[in-house]
């Protein structure tokens, strides 16, 4: 898949600790955007910070720690993103979904199936 030029980059902020059918709501969200078939789903734990509950979770205070903050960032075309939403709508409960427009510039991974610059000839790399 080719990424490049005009996206939309698709944040959710919740707590670490959210749940989704006993299951972490975060594996839920990154699940389900691999199934709808995005670009790529991130994950990244946060070490402080406070929402519309104005409670600041740290990481440095134990009783706190299970609810600190989690972002997971997609970015993708603007209409995939926008026919996730409704999956979010379903399963995001409490948090904060935002979308910005961005430009991707680079988009690439590690190819296995043809020429890569670490192989040209296009083997599997060792």
């Amino acid at each position: 898949m080719t990424l490049q030029g005009p996206a939309t980059r698709l944040t959710v902020l919740v707590k670490e600790d959210d749940q989704w059918h006993r299951r972490p709501l975060y594996t839920e969200i990154v699940h389900r955007a691999h199934r709808a078939g995005l670009a790529g789903a991130s994950v990244f734990r946060g070490v402080e910070g406070y929402g519309k509950s104005q409670h600041i979770h740290t990481s440095r205070i134990l009783s706190l720690a299970e609810e600190l903050p989690c972002s997971i960032v997609i970015v993708d075309t603007d209409d995939k993103i926008r026919a996730f939403l409704p999956d979010l709508d379903e399963i995001v409960t409490e948090g904060l979904v935002i979308l910005d427009r961005v430009e991707v510039v680079r988009y690439v991974s590690r190819r296995t199936d043809g020429p890569t610059a670490q192989d040209p000839a296009g083997g599997p790399e060792s």
